[in-house]
């Protein structure tokens, strides 16, 4: 049960996180979160220390947590060392199934419904499980696992992105490139797309994201 609520409690602090309900060098109080969790301490002390192991949250002794604020050199090497990892991936895939394109496809469309009523929460994930039903597919699950973790420490960043109409379309439009390119076997093509992909993300990409609902994505 304890495990069980630890893992509800990190998912909650990654939706706030998404929805910029807390914004990169903001500071967390654990009663507060508790109590807007509804919740025990317990659960969501050790939320924060597994959060903070993935590097999303830092702590000082004396002062707490707070969400990670990463500069724009910080972002730029996230984005760097996410290109380069999933490009190896993506080079490793093997075609995929009749079943994973079907997938994919179902994932986007949901995406794109999303993205019409504007749920950045809902793109969020659905972003996500987009992207790593491909990149597990490789089977390099190290690497994969890695590349999950940027994905993590990036988050509030990411999220900004996709609050810009045109940048929800674009993400869409080219997951249906990715897809038609996953469908052929085209590998070297999937890598280009996939680097324009995550590229378009960087230059909406602040340090510090504005306090108003106005960073995978990718």
């Amino acid at each position: 049960m304890a495990e069980t609520s630890v893992g509800r409690a990190v998912e909650q602090i990654r939706q706030m996180l998404r929805s910029q309900e807390l914004l990169p060098g903001q500071p967390l109080r654990q009663e507060a979160l508790a109590e807007r969790l509804g919740m025990s301490r317990v659960p969501v002390r050790e939320a924060l220390k597994a959060l903070e192991a993935e590097g999303v949250l830092r702590h000082q002794p004396n002062v707490g947590y707070t969400v990670a604020r990463l500069s724009s050199e910080e972002l730029r090497q996230a984005y760097l060392m996410c290109g380069a990892l999933e490009a190896i991936v993506l080079r490793e895939l093997p075609r995929l199934g009749t079943a994973q394109i079907i997938e994919l496809t179902e994932l986007n469309e949901r995406m794109a419904e999303a993205a019409e009523a504007v749920d950045v929460l809902r793109i969020a994930e659905l972003n996500h499980d987009f992207h790593f039903v491909i990149f597990r597919s490789s089977g390099l699950h190290l690497i994969v696992d890695e590349i999950e973790r940027i994905w993590k420490m990036t988050e509030a960043y990411r999220s900004v992105y996709l609050y810009d109409e045109s940048a929800r379309r674009r993400s869409v439009r080219e997951h249906r490139q990715l897809i038609n390119a996953l469908r052929r076997g085209q590998t070297e093509r999937l890598v280009t797309i996939m680097d324009t992909h995550r590229d378009a993300a960087p230059v909406q990409l602040s340090p510090t994201p504005p306090v108003s609902v106005h960073c995978g994505h990718q």
